[in-house]
């Protein structure tokens, strides 16, 4: 048979609004659709060439029910007979959008697939499992219940587990997240994510509206004395609080990705390729820690070792998060989260693992660097990585 091989040519996103922000107005449906359209503008490539667009979203409930993905495919004008898809992942569904594209162009089933993802969290009610407090939702059944003998919680109770367990303070916590504004304010300033960025109006409806540029998350001044004054959000003697954690959002990305023998037929320039896409699962109590065995399964099928990795993208759902995989891996400060993460960016659920690969992959060309490694924590326990190579220009 003969090997395929598939490349990114393409990543864009949204700016990232807070929850009931600058992109509240947007239709989960016109968000995603208008950065479809902007995908395939900036590379001038036929809608009717794309196989299948495979969409991540997780709240998939009233403006985001009965196959998003599909509905913004229409959305965006593209011919009837291009298809689509919505899965979900939790908070890497995106991710998992671009492991399905990728998987199936390289097994001959695409040569031209997008991968792409959004949330709106302004415009849909927000599940039980979310509100600090609430009990479990009805996702979960009594067997379940009854095989972890009523251990489960939802993620913001696990993150105080996971914080406990890896040793993890309130001020370590505190420094990363300031850090995580520093760097996306850095970034930002430097003009690091404009070339990703779709051109949005804040309001689709008002032609007078003004352009959104930024990430509405970041902020530009961090008071540590403010932030330490915190309740903690999920026990009374726990260190995760409202500002070590990701920011409820609104936002889509999307990227083009291609068999590579058709970009160099059709003139697109191939920039990265995939070396590994890997999934799993451990500990549904603690949820988080899966992320260490997705990254060893994605390290052992590249053939790669942690120092090849030149740079590491960990969701910060919550801070703990990327402390802990820091400290299970030894990654240097400088290798991890350079442009800040979803605390200070923020975390439209089903869009950010492709906002994150698109990040890596431009990060990844600025610096001239080769490898990069990026991973995300799932509800439940599960998790995504994937590793990309950058490709010579």
């Amino acid at each position: 048979m003969q090997t395929r091989e598939a490349v990114i040519v393409d990543g864009v996103r949204t700016p990232v609004g807070r929850r009931g922000g600058v992109l509240a107005n947007w239709h989960p449906v016109d968000l995603l659709a208008t950065t479809l359209q902007n995908l395939l503008h900036r590379n001038t490539i036929d809608p009717a060439l794309v196989d299948d667009v495979i969409a991540g979203c997780v709240l998939q409930d009233e403006q985001q029910t009965g196959n998003l993905g599909r509905h913004a495919v229409l959305a965006a004008g593209f011919p009837e007979s291009v298809p689509a898809v919505t899965v979900d992942r939790q908070c890497g569904s995106g991710q998992q959008a671009v492991s399905f594209a990728a998987q199936g162009v390289i097994a001959g089933s695409y040569e031209v697939a997008i991968a792409c993802g959004v949330e709106s969290m302004s415009q849909v009610p927000m599940p039980a499992s979310m509100i600090p407090g609430a009990p479990l939702g009805p996702q979960y059944s009594p067997r379940e219940l009854a095989r972890y003998e009523g251990r489960l919680v939802a993620q913001g109770p696990s993150s105080e587990l996971m914080n406990k367990q890896w040793n993890i303070s309130r001020e370590e916590l505190d420094a990363f997240s300031a850090r995580s504004h520093q760097r996306a304010l850095a970034a930002t300033a430097d003009g690091r994510f404009a070339g990703q960025m779709v051109p949005l109006k804040a309001d689709p409806d008002d032609p007078d509206a003004p352009l959104v540029t930024a990430d509405e998350g970041i902020r530009a001044h961090v008071d540590p004395e403010k932030m330490a004054s915190l309740r903690p959000a999920f026990a009374t003697d726990g260190t995760t609080t409202a500002a070590n954690s990701s920011q409820l959002s609104d936002g889509a990305a999307a990227l083009l990705i291609v068999d590579r023998e058709f970009a160099a037929q059709h003139g697109l320039r191939a920039r990265a390729r995939f070396r590994a896409l890997s999934v799993a699962a451990a500990d549904p109590v603690i949820q988080f820690s899966a992320i260490l065995d997705a990254t060893r399964k994605a390290l052992k099928s590249s053939g790669l070792s942690v120092d090849d990795i030149d740079l590491f993208e960990v969701n910060e759902a919550f801070a703990g998060v990327p402390i802990m995989f820091q400290r299970e891996f030894g990654i240097p400060d400088d290798k991890l989260n350079v442009n800040g993460g979803s605390v200070a960016i923020g975390h439209p659920l089903g869009s950010t693992g492709a906002r994150m690969l698109t990040d890596l992959l431009c990060e990844l060309e600025r610096t001239g660097k080769t490898f990069g490694l990026q991973t995300i924590c799932e509800a439940n326990g599960t998790a995504n990585a994937t590793i990309i190579e950058r490709l010579p220009s």
